[in-house]
């Protein structure tokens, strides 16, 4: 099935996302687990940015313009389906009890109107409020919205409109490949598209990375007899943790617990009794109403409690999740910021404050090297922090933070190749296929040897003469990824080696490999000489990076391919990782301040005396490499130039 745009989750994220994009001409197919059990069924719809006093101003400007929409989105969707959104301007309450009065002078952040209600003004506007209620403040343009009559009316415009919906599907997995999703992988099969966009709240995070957890909220409903004729509450009643929503149909919605419990379901007796006591200490009246109806659901909430909005790892897979208590208030923005950064490249700057890039920190490398006790003299730690901001090493859409790739071959034993990959800090291991295929000497239990949660495993074709060979040692090294948990592995370091004195790579077996292996789906690391067209041919054809050798496998030689490798970072669009010859950390550092992104260290590690040592010093000339180019060297001149000034000094 191929369509423009796969949206993953039917709530009232993905739902509003698909109609805006339909209604600009786009193909859109969403794909929902339970259309049910999306958190926008389990809300009370409140429209509350100015009664929740939102601290963080571009979240406040967000909320603001969304709830500006909201008049004539609900009424488009209204004129599509012939149904009711249960859309309400009432404004929202907040009272104000006794021992809060310090509420009464500091008035709300922002520049909507708000109004001050003393305690006459307030009870005379909204009878049957608690006699502990000595004012409060009025929100006239916050509203509310029947969130399940919102998500009946989306889906409904959706289906309408021509949006294919698919309900009961189980996204799996992203298929990626060279930076971009290939497809994602379901219960009924792969499912590929030009465009992506990830809408899954509080379940985002079991499919990608991502720091969205699930918060539970337990909600009631009660009703206003029949012998009121008129509906007593009018206004949404927002008080201190609890919220008392009216509707048009005499129901009242009370709402909601906050608990950090994971996906544990069901409602609690103490989390009904927390609500019924909090509600009935601000509307007594609720006392006398009978329950209707008790349910939970899970929001979608991130560290500082902002939505994840716009680009990810890959080119083309937008990020829309982690609305937390706002994902209704947020629909028709997000559908519409969305829909502009797909359909017309168009990227609004508010978008800046709510993308994923916010939660990546500093490379841990470079963190805990430049404060590591070893750096400062007698073991004291500096407040020394890094003054450079760095983005991740990014091979083929995956991130990395160690900028060190090691391998596992001339070791002693196991175990020192255990000690030294740990204490390189090494993310990516690359592992030599044919020697693990055949239990070569040094090899035996490789695979169990390392904890592949945690590193990421580089299959390597070593051993191979000709591009035939390579291609189907490939293969079987994805496999053996797989079978070690990697399901989603498609990198393979390309070496093909016909020389068995100098072992340099062939370069036309290698281009040769390499165009079949990219058709196939692999991302392809390639071994070359420092041969600059050869890079940029292996780049032309889809190479996830170019890794060209700075003297001979093994030999320790350093770099004797400065001015190549050089050229090649250059004109490099793809990750350079420099491979083979280096020998000491001088040299590892060295090749880093050339503009490096990575570097691929075995031989000099393994066969030093003391292998983890090595492997923490290649460690730190790594980062203090990447620093240094980072911060960019002073001139060369060829003359001095004194440090200390010249003025002020001493004459006889």
């Amino acid at each position: 099935m191929t369509s423009d745009v796969l949206i993953i989750g039917g709530g009232v994220i993905g739902l509003a996302i698909a109609i805006e994009l339909k209604l600009r001409g786009t193909n859109v197919t969403v794909l929902c687990r339970d259309f049910q059990a999306a958190a926008t069924h389990a809300a009370a719809g409140m429209l509350a940015p100015d009664a929740e006093n939102i601290p963080d101003e571009a979240m406040r400007v967000l909320c603001r313009r969304s709830r500006a929409l909201y008049p004539d989105w609900t009424s488009k969707l209204e004129d599509l389906t012939g149904l009711n959104t249960g859309y309400w301007p009432c404004g929202i309450l907040t009272p104000v009890y006794q021992e809060q009065e310090s509420k009464i002078i500091s008035a709300p952040s922002g520049h909507s109107p708000a109004y001050w209600l003393d305690e006459v003004a307030i009870h005379q506007y909204q009878p049957g409020l608690a006699k502990e209620v000595v004012g409060g403040w009025w929100y006239p343009e916050d509203a509310q919205v029947d969130n399940r009559a919102l998500a009946e009316v989306l889906r409904t415009a959706a289906e309408s409109l021509g949006v294919e919906l698919k309900d009961g599907i189980t996204v799996e997995g992203f298929l990626q490949q060279q930076g971009e999703v290939a497809g994602v992988q379901t219960n009924i099969g792969v499912m590929r598209a030009a465009h992506y966009v990830l809408a899954t709240g509080a379940w985002s995070n079991e499919l990608l990375p991502l720091p969205v957890r699930p918060r539970k909220g337990q909600m009631l409903r009660v009703r206003v007899p029949e012998v009121s004729s008129e509906l007593p509450l009018r206004r949404v009643l927002f008080g201190e943790n609890i919220y008392i929503v009216p509707r048009r149909d005499r129901s009242i919605i009370i709402g909601a617990t906050s608990e950090d419990v994971g996906f544990t379901p069901d409602n609690t007796p103490a989390g009904m009794q927390t609500l019924l006591q909090q509600a009935i200490s601000l509307y007594p009246q609720l006392q006398n109403y009978p329950i209707q109806e008790f349910w939970w659901g899970f929001r979608p909430a991130t560290p500082d409690e902002l939505p994840i909005l716009g680009p990810s790892h890959c080119q083309n897979l937008t990020l829309a999740t982690g609305h937390y208590r706002n994902g209704i208030l947020l629909a028709p923005v997000t559908a519409a910021l969305i829909a502009d950064s797909i359909c017309e490249q168009k990227f609004d700057p508010i978008l800046s404050h709510f993308q994923v890039s916010r939660f990546h920190t500093q490379p841990s490398t470079q963190n805990s090297m430049l404060t590591h006790s070893a750096n400062f003299a007698n073991g004291h730690r500096s407040a020394i922090l890094p003054l450079i901001d760095d983005s991740p090493l990014t091979i083929a859409g995956k991130t990395f933070q160690s900028r060190l790739m090691t391998g596992t071959g001339k070791y002693r034993s196991i175990a020192e190749m255990q000690q030294s990959i740990l204490a390189s800090g090494c993310e990516i291991v690359t592992v030599a296929v044919r020697r693990v295929q055949t239990k070569a000497a040094g090899h035996e239990g490789l695979a169990e040897a390392l904890d592949w949660t945690k590193i990421w495993m580089l299959p390597n074709t070593a051993g191979c003469a000709t591009a035939e060979e390579a291609i189907r040692m490939a293969r079987l090294g994805r496999e053996m990824a797989k079978l070690l948990g990697q399901e989603d592995n498609n990198f393979v370091k390309l070496e093909v080696i016909p020389d068995p004195k100098y072992l340099l790579p062939d370069p036309i077996g290698t281009l040769q490999a390499a165009e079949q292996l990219v058709k196939e789906g692999f991302a392809v690391l390639p071994y070359i000489n420092a041969d600059p067209m050869l890079a940029k041919r292996l780049e032309d054809v889809g190479c996830a990076t170019v890794m060209p050798l700075a003297s001979p496998i093994g030999s320790g030689q350093g770099l004797k391919t400065t001015a190549n490798i050089q050229i090649i970072i250059e004109n490099a669009g793809i990750p350079v990782v420099v491979d083979a010859g280096i020998g000491s950390p001088s040299e590892a550092a060295q090749a880093m301040e050339l503009g490096a992104d990575a570097l691929l260290i075995n031989s000099a590690i393994a066969l030093a005396q003391n292998a983890p040592a090595m492997a923490q010093a290649m460690n730190l000339a790594a980062v203090a490499g990447r620093l240094a180019y980072l911060a960019g060297r002073m001139p060369l001149k060829t003359y001095a130039s004194a440090s200390s000034p010249l003025t002020g000094t001493i004459t006889s």
